[in-house]
């Protein structure tokens, strides 16, 4: 397994702030955080191979440090149900990825199972030149810059923070099963903010982070994506 400060260095070796979303879930997984198992895939063939081991539906998607936004890169393909589908995706995502960024240093894509759905949430954090690291908490997805349904705190964060987090937002009734949709297990949610406070307390590398969406279900919580951010070295 690869080292968070291997992880780290390497990005610092090639003079990049953003870590790919492989590397950001491998750095997450060292610390005890729920991430969907997700592998870097650099031929249509591995692409493939990954796939069946992983078993279908898959999702691809473009793995770039260059590239923050990948789905308006046209670097995401959803729900590929077979090796053909995964084969014309691969090809497909590093054809968009080429014509709209073609200076965007490529790896390859991200291969992973596509998650069972769930309540989308987002738990992000960024640094505060007075306070520090400051947590978020909200609804997540793509509405999260129109809801703007969010809760903060200063890291590190108690069991008692994580707890009054998760019921500030107002759309904390989607969570606890709102007209008749099975509640989530909030218990997860909020060992889920504390493991990522602890996270970044530890790693003071990270200026920002997003998990979004983190899929919240009746039976845990679950990082589908994430994006890691360093520090820029001296």
């Amino acid at each position: 397994m690869v080292t968070k400060k291997q992880i780290i260095d390497g990005a610092r070796n090639e003079s990049r702030t953003l870590l790919t979303e492989v590397e950001s879930k491998d750095l997450l997984r060292q610390a005890g955080i729920n991430v969907t198992d997700t592998r870097l895939a650099t031929s249509k063939e591995e692409a493939v191979s990954v796939s069946r081991k992983l078993g279908f539906p898959i999702v691809l998607k473009v793995a770039s440090p260059d590239i923050v936004h990948k789905s308006d890169a046209g670097g995401v393909k959803l729900g590929l149900k077979t090796s053909k589908q995964v084969g014309k995706a691969y090809d497909d995502i590093l054809n968009a990825v080429s014509q709209k960024y073609p200076r965007a240093a490529v790896h390859g894509v991200s291969v992973q199972k596509m998650a069972r759905p769930g309540v989308e949430v987002i738990i992000g954090m960024s640094r505060d030149a007075q306070f520090g690291p400051v947590l978020m908490f909200g609804l997540g997805g793509i509405m999260v810059e129109l809801l703007k349904d969010i809760s903060l705190r200063i890291v590190p964060l108690t069991g008692w923070d994580a707890h009054e987090m998760v019921r500030e937002i107002k759309g904390y009734p989607l969570l606890e099963g709102y007209r008749g949709q099975e509640p989530v297990d909030v218990p997860a949610l909020e060992e889920l903010l504390v493991k990522v406070s602890a996270f970044i307390e530890h790693t003071p590398e990270i200026k920002e982070l997003d998990l979004n969406p983190v899929l919240a279900r009746s039976d845990g919580a679950v990082a589908v994506d994430a994006r890691v951010v360093l520090e820029e070295s001296d």
